[in-house]
């Protein structure tokens, strides 16, 4: 007997994956989750439209309603287009992007991959010179302006791109810790001469030691919240 995936991943395999936060949540997985954990209402999610309310519904067994408008409405589809003569490439955007769909680099002129867009238009606000607009691409709307595979490949950019994100700051954060232990080897052979200069190196001693306390207590809270994570995954029924 094939055991059955838990009920976040079974709801978050019939989201539309545009990571547009219109639910409310940060993302398509976390709305999965609560939905899941019977935190939210299957209604919530403008992309996947009427189509996609009645997929959750057959996922969780809920009644299919009417989609709640707090959230937005179902609309055509849209891409993002940048205005390149207006981009200063401040890559605002490219950061506020899930999925990885825009080009450039800081100083350097941005663009949008069409194809990789998702409509979320999570690049719009952020951008200080307001060169950036949604254009539909479709008449259709919801999961008819979708497709399974079109979602499928956006959970893969954006969880490609999460785990991108998450590699870079463990990455710093070691950098910065190893940095702070050459410094405190630092302070530990100074040699003080007077008073002054030993409560000097103490204080310096203080900084440092309180430093690296705080990135130890924040990677031992990224690694309980990994865990949880993974072991809630893990319950059976959900």
């Amino acid at each position: 007997m094939t055991e059955q995936k838990p009920l976040a991943d079974r709801i978050e395999d019939v989201l539309p994956q545009t990571q547009c936060t219109k639910c409310g949540y940060a993302g398509c997985r976390p709305y999965a989750e609560a939905i899941a954990a019977g935190e939210a209402h299957i209604n919530q999610c403008p992309p996947g439209g009427h189509e996609g309310i009645v997929r959750l519904s057959r996922v969780t067994g809920y009644p299919v309603i009417a989609l709640n408008p707090d959230n937005g409405l179902e609309r055509p589809r849209a891409v993002a287009f940048i205005d390149e003569a207006l981009c200063i490439g401040c890559t605002l955007c490219i950061q506020a992007c899930p999925v990885d769909a825009i080009m450039g680099a800081a100083k350097q002129m941005h663009t949008i991959i069409p194809e990789l867009c998702t409509g979320c238009d999570l690049c719009v606000k952020p951008c200080p010179v307001d060169c950036i607009v949604m254009y539909p691409v479709t008449e259709s709307t919801g999961w008819d302006a979708w497709s399974q595979p079109a979602a499928d490949a956006a959970r893969d950019r954006h969880d490609f791109r999460a785990a991108r994100l998450r590699r870079e700051r463990d990455e710093n954060d070691a950098r910065l810790a190893a940095k702070a232990q050459a410094k405190m080897a630092a302070v530990e052979n100074l040699a003080p001469e007077n008073d002054a200069e030993l409560a000097e190196k103490e204080r310096k001693r203080a900084i440092i030691a309180a430093a690296i306390e705080r990135a130890r207590l924040k990677a031992e809270a990224a690694k309980a919240e990994a865990a949880g994570k993974a072991a809630n995954d893990k319950l059976p029924g959900q």
